[in-house]
């Protein structure tokens, strides 16, 4: 029977290699779960129903050379013997079917759940690393990794336990019955021939990896650029290089063209040699059995039964290229799975932590350094207390440390020298989640889930009512234009919110902060994208929801922090200057001279604004 390779595309993993068996005793206890009696007697009976399949199916030949030994002439007056032969043998076909079917029912939740639960694990576990590893690994490559590691254990438990073992076992079976019923000379050469496929088959699936390895490879190249570029769409069509991004992907294609089609050609040859080889082993074990029937030491049903054994044995071992090459494949998938949950997480709670408990929700940053490159210090000993419920703002120029500030505070990274806390408590002697639960955050690049407006703003709290994402809405100032689309809190935003404007998404997310009702807010550039009256409405909304809240203000634009209690300026990773926005003016300094700056860029911004109006 010639096999054709299925069209899925599988791919390397995505570190170096995994012994197989470590890969496949990670997998063991998901298929024999603690706890889980009722899945562990799936596992027994899937066990003896496959036991039971193969054991009728090696009687199956037997009962087919007594019916046609019954039906020859010389036993051709026994006519109720054939008749009950062949209901025995119609019955062994229909049981060894049905005892193969009865094993996938048992064994179909096992596997499901050890599908589910793999997957799970690794979900999660990729929740719990750090910020650093999301940036440095591609997403596209991640979710292939989940993807191809879950079909490679369904694959892997349906082709080695259901396939190969019960395929090694029938052989055992038939070559104990041929030596049993025959000479030792059948039993050698049906062996014999297994043997010389099962060599050649493994011998030229190895040589033909390497083809596959190179599709693999430019499928995962391909696919990578092709994500890459999807999610960076807008940015493909500012600088109108829709041809550039087509010719890089399709440069990739080209290369997998080139070694799928070595591929083919292969498979083909494996196929030729594989067919030779099974025609070798009928012929010769058909001949010894002919030669028996002309001395009378066999009779037809002999010769039925030899040939119908090698032939039984084929069918399975035809696949056996196939099978073995995405077998090893399907641990290598794996291993990409099972290797993300080596990555150790960077931040990790200190066992038996306590949960945050917030009273004021004072903010103190103690002499802080913090470097994301050792060579490349970022912060050099920022120290500052955010009194609970008074607002401090930071400003500075780009690549001052504005930024690393507030994921230090989320502890997406733990500091390098001083200490992170609030209310006393360093953020690294407390449970991530209460942390996180505690604080809101505004950020500036706001990236909402591809689902509905209220899925998007009832993320800051799931299960909050509608009458209370509405409530939210409002004082983001989002309501007005929710209710005026046609699908209202039911439209959905896109891919990364791309239906939404700048600024819709912006009000979105402060929404979503908004519904939270942390008691510390963090408005990372919070109004950012958005127009000078908008801005203002946000910034009352803001100042309403901050108020005897502690807030820490990141800003770029001066005038949205001119309120706040204290402002800092940070440059080059220290606080260069300190105090309110009047003191500042005063003092003549750094803030001083980036206020003048801004100043006269919106005086610059206004006059021709005015210009244009006046040409209208």
């Amino acid at each position: 029977m010639r096999r054709r390779e299925p069209s899925t595309r599988y791919h390397p993993p995505l570190g170096g290699p995994r012994a197989d068996w470590r890969t496949i005793r990670t997998l063991l206890p998901y298929l024999w779960p603690k706890g889980e009696p009722g899945l562990r007697l799936r596992v027994l009976l899937a066990l003896a129903f496959l036991a039971a399949a193969k054991g009728v199916n090696v009687v199956v030949p037997l009962l087919y050379k007594r019916a046609v030994d019954a039906l020859s002439p010389k036993g051709a007056v026994l006519a109720a013997v054939p008749v009950a032969v062949l209901l025995a043998y119609g019955s062994a076909r229909v049981l060894s079917s049905s005892f193969g079917e009865l094993r996938d029912i048992a064994f179909a939740r096992v596997g499901q759940r050890a599908i589910r639960t793999a997957g799970l694990q690794v979900f999660r576990h990729l929740h719990g690393l750090s910020l650093r590893f999301h940036l440095d690994r591609q997403t596209g490559g991640v979710s292939r990794a989940i993807e191809r590691g879950t079909k490679g254990i369904e694959f892997l438990l349906n082709f080695m336990l259901f396939n190969i073992l019960p395929t090694l076992l029938e052989i055992g079976l038939v070559t104990a019955i041929l030596w049993r019923l025959y000479d030792g000379r059948f039993a050698l050469a049906t062996f014999g021939t297994i043997f010389v496929y099962v060599a050649y088959t493994l011998l030229v699936t190895e040589w033909r990896t390497q083809f596959r390895r190179t599709m693999n490879e430019t499928d995962t190249e391909a696919a990578t650029k092709a994500i890459d570029s999807l999610l960076n769409f807008e940015t493909v069509k500012y600088f109108g290089n829709e041809e550039h991004e087509a010719a890089r992907y399709d440069r990739a294609l080209a290369r997998y063209e080139r070694a799928a089609v070595k591929s083919k050609v292969t498979l083909s040859l494996l196929n030729i040699g594989q067919g030779a080889i099974v025609a070798v082993g009928l012929t010769v074990v058909m001949g010894m059995a002919a030669a028996g029937v002309v001395a009378g030491r066999m009779t037809v049903g002999d010769f039925v039964l030899v040939n119908s054994y090698l032939v039984q044995l084929a069918i399975p071992l035809n696949f056996l290229g196939f099978v073995y090459r995405e077998i090893k494949q399907s641990l290598a998938d794996m291993e990409s799975m099972f290797r993300l949950l080596d990555e150790a997480a960077e931040v990790r709670d200190r066992p038996h932590a306590p949960a945050l408990a917030v009273a004021g929700g004072e903010i103190r940053f103690d002499e802080v350094h913090f470097a994301y490159d050792p060579e490349r210090p970022i912060l050099k000993g920022v120290g500052f207390t955010v009194p609970p419920g008074r607002t401090v703002a930071i400003v500075g120029p780009s690549g001052a440390g504005k930024s690393t500030i507030s994921r230090l505070l989320f502890r997406f990274y733990d500091v390098s020298r001083g200490a992170v806390t609030i209310d006393g408590q360093d953020v690294r002697a407390i449970t991530q989640a209460s942390l996180r639960a505690a604080i809101g955050i505004v950020p500036q690049d706001t990236v909402l889930f591809n689902d509905t407006i209220r899925y998007n703003i009832a993320y800051g709290r799931p299960g909050a009512s509608q009458a209370e994402i509405e409530h939210a809405a409002r004082l983001a100032s989002i309501h007005a234009f929710v209710t005026s689309l046609p699908d209202g809190y039911d439209t959905r935003v896109g891919e990364r919110g791309l239906k939404l404007s700048g600024g819709e998404k912006q009000r979105v997310a402060i929404a979503r902060t908004i519904l939270k009702a942390p008691r510390i807010l963090l408005f990372d550039e919070a109004t950012s994208a958005l127009d000078t009256h908008t801005e203002k409405e946000i910034q009352a909304a803001l100042r309403e929801v901050s108020r005897n809240r502690t807030t820490l203000v990141i800003a770029h634009r001066l005038s949205t922090v001119v309120e706040a209690d204290e402002i800092l300026v940070l440059e080059a990773g220290r606080v260069a200057e300190r105090g309110t926005h009047s003191v500042l003016l005063a003092q003549g300094g750094l803030y001083a001279a980036m206020w003048a700056r801004q100043q006269e860029a919106a005086r610059l911004a206004d006059a021709l604004d005015d210009v244009g109006d006046a040409a209208e």
